[in-house]
């Protein structure tokens, strides 16, 4: 992975999707003095079948936010778009725009854009939705024609997102090498996600997320030079 960037900007659809993909990349790049923020574009209250979505929105937002701290990220913005249902268009683009101007990035980082996990394992709609329109969000945060109101706003295009890595993706082209002190911190990162853990899995959630990332990370280190890392499809713009 590239490594001349201050800034970084994670985009993705729910809370947690982040600690099932990158969350160890981001502990690295945090303890290296780099800043990284976390948008979600729902709440995902729908994400917990035995959970009304007011109250399952309420818990998974204290729990990214908690999660989030755990690798060193303060910044984390929730956009209430609704769960399950995130719409492609204009409205999710322009939100997305506002949001890179807003923060600056760098490096904009978002989950599997792809119909599938690799296979037959078919992706969902709110990750397919997203992770496209983060990847058009890098150009359209820097066409200052595009979506002329947001410099009304205050918000002035921002040409200066140089990649967008995307986790999750089964078609990786870079990764980041992690060490054991990022891998735990990414374990308990994940675990922070107490009550969806719970309607998922019996295990308890340190040793639900330890099994699921030790998983990833020897899938990733077969792939990349036998270390442990997290491997991102990496689009340069």
């Amino acid at each position: 992975m590239p490594g001349d960037w201050q800034r970084a900007l994670a985009i993705v659809a729910h809370p947690d999707d982040l600690e099932y993909g990158g969350a160890a990349a981001i502990a690295e790049w945090t303890d290296a003095g780099r800043e990284v923020g976390y948008l979600l574009v729902t709440r995902g209250e729908a994400g917990i079948d035995g959970m009304e979505p007011e109250r399952a929105a309420r818990i998974r937002e204290d729990e990214q936010r908690a999660s989030a701290a755990v690798v060193g990220v303060g910044t984390v913005e929730f956009l209430d778009h609704r769960d399950g249902v995130i719409e492609s268009g204009l409205r999710l683009r322009r939100d997305l725009a506002a949001a890179v101007r807003r923060h600056r990035p760098e490096l904009l980082v978002t989950l599997n854009h792809h119909d599938t996990w690799g296979g037959t394992a078919w992706n969902t709609p709110d990750h397919r939705i997203v992770g496209r329109a983060v990847l058009d969000a890098a150009g359209d945060a820097g066409n200052r024609w595009i979506f002329p109101e947001l410099a009304e706003q205050g918000l002035q295009s921002w040409d200066g997102v140089r990649w967008t890595a995307v986790a999750g993706s089964p078609h990786p082209t870079h990764a980041e090498a992690v060490g054991e002190r990022a891998v735990d911190r990414a374990v308990a990162s994940l675990a922070e996600h107490k009550a969806y853990i719970a309607a998922l899995s019996d295990e308890t959630p340190a040793a639900y997320a330890r099994a699921f990332l030790g998983r990833m990370m020897e899938s990733s280190a077969q792939r990349f030079g036998g270390r442990p890392a997290v491997s991102f499809q990496l689009y340069p713009r």
